[in-house]
């Protein structure tokens, strides 16, 4: 049993974060994945190094860390052999741990991980012609409950901190094989690290769209998307990067402004009665107020456009009415829109059924005909419940037997 309580259930006010930096290891070492420039300098400095010292090493973990990927202090070959021991006496270079890891017949790439105190979640990559998306996830669980998605039905058990949420990037970068090559060894210390990069990425997006709600575990994304996003670092561009979020609309303005990703906002409902019942956060930020928080979001523009994402349900959000009532208030609000109709992806005991494609053709040609782009997005990974909604930690079904004995099995297979 993990040693975390529960988050309690918070109904109708904001959950409280459970702030946690970094999980203390039995050996007493320091963790420095998730942390930036600066804090691995202090640690540095409270560990014995002078100031200018400290700086100098800080700066040529850093870049090894975030920007070659290496999970070990012997390979950072520009830092004195008599130093790296130094260094790993006393801190890490950590990973999620990875308890099974899962591939579609589509193609799509789904992981379960486990936190250093035992709790689990998964993440998704899906690659396509022109892009490779990481759906990264932000909680452990959810406390927001819509109706239509099965991460919804777990209880939220903490955040993840800004390490377990970029060490997911870590994580397919170094499935994918995407990390710089060559030695650092010899370099001017004063160089831009930001020059190197690598070519020809599949890793091209990333999606905070995973497990969670990103808004209620703001501090956390923020500071590891900043890491994300540093030319130093990892050195994706904010414009590859999208937030999505089911309406917390105090924070939707702070985000804009402190992480500047673009927006997805699960909208799934155009009336006040069907949102409550399907998106229950609806009952606290109504759709008036959620759609004017689209419109003050900033950045936003026919450049960058808002995601409204609009999960299809059979004979409940899928009439010509709701169509048209949806283009009436993305109009009314003059939003720069983009809807995502996303086929409802089923689950064991979900109490909906997807529309027929022949009502989200016609949904989604009303919606195009009033100039409002309406891709319907295309199911990936249902096989390996990998699809938009269907994120709930395998844990909760199989035992680490199961696990061992389906390894085995597709190792004989292949």
């Amino acid at each position: 049993m993990a040693d975390t309580d529960l988050m309690t259930i918070p109904g109708q006010v904001d959950p409280v974060p459970v702030a946690r930096d970094i999980t203390p290891r039995a050996d007493g070492r320091i963790d420095l994945l998730g942390l930036p420039n600066d804090d691995i300098r202090v640690l540095f400095e409270q560990a014995g190094l002078d100031p200018k010292q400290a700086k100098l090493r800080a700066k040529q973990v850093y870049h090894w860390l975030y920007h070659r990927g290496v999970t070990g202090f012997a390979a950072m070959t520009d830092i004195a052999k008599t130093m790296r021991p130094w260094l790993e006496e006393r801190f890490v270079v950590g990973r999620p741990t990875i308890v099974e890891a899962q591939h579609s017949t589509d193609g799509t790439r789904k992981w379960l991980l486990q936190t250093d105190d035992g709790h689990e979640y998964e993440m998704v990559f899906i690659p396509d012609a022109d892009r490779g998306t990481l759906c990264v996830s932000s909680q452990v669980g959810c406390t927001l409950n819509c109706r239509f998605c099965h991460t919804g039905t777990m209880r939220l058990v903490r955040n993840l901190t800004p390490g377990e949420i970029v060490g997911q990037v870590m994580l397919a970068r170094d499935a994918l094989g995407e990390w710089p090559k060559g030695s650092m060894a010899g370099l001017d210390a004063a160089e831009d690290a930001g020059d190197y990069t690598s070519d020809g990425r599949l890793l091209t997006n990333i999606v905070m769209m995973g497990m969670g709600e990103p808004l209620y575990n703001f501090d956390n994304v923020r500071d590891a998307l900043k890491l994300v996003m540093d030319g130093a670092g990892l050195a994706l561009s904010k414009r590859r990067i999208t937030l999505s979020t089911s309406g917390v609309v105090p924070a939707m303005a702070r985000c804009g402004a402190e992480i500047g990703v673009n927006l997805a906002v699960s909208l799934h409902a155009v009336t006040k009665e069907v949102r409550d019942e399907i998106v229950p956060i609806n009952k606290k930020y109504g759709i008036e107020e959620l759609l004017q928080a689209c419109a003050d979001y900033p950045g936003a523009s026919n450049a960058r456009r808002i995601t409204f994402e609009y999960v299809m349900l059979k004979d409940k959000n899928d009439s010509d009415e709701d169509a048209r009532e949806l283009v009436r208030l993305l109009k009314h609000y003059d939003l720069p829109a983009k809807v995502n109709l996303i086929p409802f992806n089923p689950w064991p005991g979900a109490p909906y059924e997807c529309s027929t494609p022949e009502r989200i053709r016609a949904f989604s040609n009303i919606v195009f005909e009033a100039g409002i782009s309406a891709p319907v997005r295309t199911p990936r990974g249902r096989d390996i419940d990998a699809a938009c909604g269907q994120l709930k930690t395998a844990a909760q079904k199989k035992s680490r037997a199961e696990r061992d004995r389906e390894a085995a099995a597709n190792e004989a297979a292949a």
